[in-house]
């Protein structure tokens, strides 16, 4: 009798156990259900009548998680049968969550939906193909930006659904502008060394500085290489590409010339470089789009503000005055419930030009799907830039910016540059600069 009774027992604790495993866990700061971040993903359908579940993994509650929620609800609307769950997580916590479980060859516990940064996304798609879903049967790579198609894809397969344009412009003060004797007609398509000679002028009149930046943040450097079609790595995306490229070459002299005008604000966060600008320390912000709602955080400086294109590199006749600095892309990974994301994205941020409208108006948000820039959220005219229809004009840039591969490498040649640059700044001749960069990157990374 008692072995039937353990066997009993026995049996109700496995049941037990096995229904808390599938079930939702809290204590994930996300929305949409409450499932545990860290069994987000192995639940793929659960209820009766077939319903299922989406889990999504997405970083910054204020842009990617709320575009998320948007999605959510106008897909919902007509999915009453697919939940949508979205789990929030520090970037670095996604790539390291990414890495950990790609790395034990199972997609278990891994979300059925992720956003990549796209700097970062061929290191995953070309380490682990397989583990991601080709979307190329669920959108078109031409309703997208050009120069999204390179890092989303691989071996002819388009992986990733585009999302954000992080298309660059200069944001820059108007009073400024006018004290120091300028117009914006006079900032428009200018080059970079004519923007040193702005920043000497204002610096001299206002005292205040052209820009503020952070010796450990390239950012500025990736903007001028991918002006001009560069990157650190050759076409391949793996050969480190530094020493003897003129781009580069062009980029440190350049970067080195606005420190030796004395025109640069420093600062060593995210908080000091919102600050700078914020407190009207600096008279402009040459970056990607995603800033203006920063910008506009300031009420006080409302009308004192436009945005020109980026300036483009004077010794490069491939330049242009566009460029890109950050974004990023979804995707679905190769798992049990990836026709029901792919069916998210596909209806969402592949194609819905009514969602990206709503994105731009509520968040701020410009995507990089072609067709949505013909919306008329984009031709609205924005009263903190004087008017200036600022979206159109981003929309406009986003189709110019050139196309680059952005490799395996960005960071961590980054992480040998910084270095490199610190001693440029400090009399290290610029030749001997590549050439050491080069020779770490070639013996580090290959």
């Amino acid at each position: 009798m008692k072995k039937t009774v353990s066997l009993l027992l026995a049996g109700l604790m496995l049941m037990l156990t096995l229904s808390a495993c599938s079930g939702n866990s809290g204590g994930a700061s996300g929305s949409g259900g409450s499932e545990g971040a860290e069994n987000s993903g192995t639940t793929n359908s659960s209820g009766s009548g077939g319903s299922q579940e989406v889990t999504v993994w997405a970083w910054d509650p204020n842009f990617n998680i709320a575009a998320l929620k948007l999605a959510k609800e106008r897909f919902e609307a007509k999915h009453q049968d697919i939940t949508v769950n979205i789990i929030e997580y520090a970037q670095d916590d996604i790539i390291q969550k990414l890495n950990t479980g790609l790395n034990s060859g199972t997609t278990k516990g891994l979300p059925n939906i992720v956003l990549i940064e796209d700097y970062r996304a061929q290191n995953f798609l070309q380490a682990y193909p397989d583990a991601f879903r080709d979307m190329s049967d669920v959108i078109r790579s031409d309703d997208f930006a050009e120069y999204k198609i390179g890092p989303t894809s691989y071996d002819g397969k388009q992986f990733g659904v585009p999302f954000d344009s992080g298309a660059t412009g200069l944001y820059i003060r108007t009073d400024y502008l006018e004290q120091a004797g300028y117009t914006v007609d006079d900032v428009t398509n200018m080059d970079w060394k004519q923007f040193i000679e702005v920043g000497k002028k204002i610096k001299e009149v206002t005292g205040k500085d052209m820009l503020t930046q952070d010796p450990n943040d390239l950012g500025l450097i990736r903007v001028m290489a991918q002006s001009a079609g560069s990157w650190y790595l050759k076409e391949d995306g793996k050969t480190p590409n530094i020493a003897d490229n003129p781009v580069i070459k062009e980029a440190l002299e350049t970067y080195k010339a606005m420190f030796d005008a004395n025109i640069v604000k420093m600062n060593s966060d995210w908080s000091q470089f919102l600050a700078a600008f914020n407190n009207g320390d600096v008279a402009s912000v040459p970056t990607g789009n995603w800033i203006t709602p920063s910008v506009k955080a300031e009420a006080s400086q409302s009308g004192n503000w436009a945005v020109v294109p980026i300036p483009r590199l004077g010794g490069s006749a491939d330049s242009v005055n566009a460029s890109s600095l950050g974004g990023s892309s979804w995707y679905v990974m190769n798992m049990d419930g990836q026709d029901a994301a792919a069916s998210f994205l596909a209806e969402t941020f592949g194609s819905d030009s009514e969602l990206y409208s709503a994105l731009l108006e509520q968040i701020g948000a410009i995507g990089s799907l072609k067709a949505a820039a013909s919306g008329s959220a984009y031709e609205k005219a924005d009263d903190y830039f004087g008017g200036q229809k600022i979206y159109a004009d981003f929309a406009k840039w986003t189709e110019e910016v050139p196309k680059v591969n952005y490799g395996l490498h960005t960071y961590a040649i980054e992480d040998i540059l910084v270095i490199e640059i610190q001693n440029y700044l400090n009399g290290k001749d610029v030749d001997s600069v590549m050439r050491d960069a080069q020779t770490q990157a070639e013996s580090q990374l290959q």
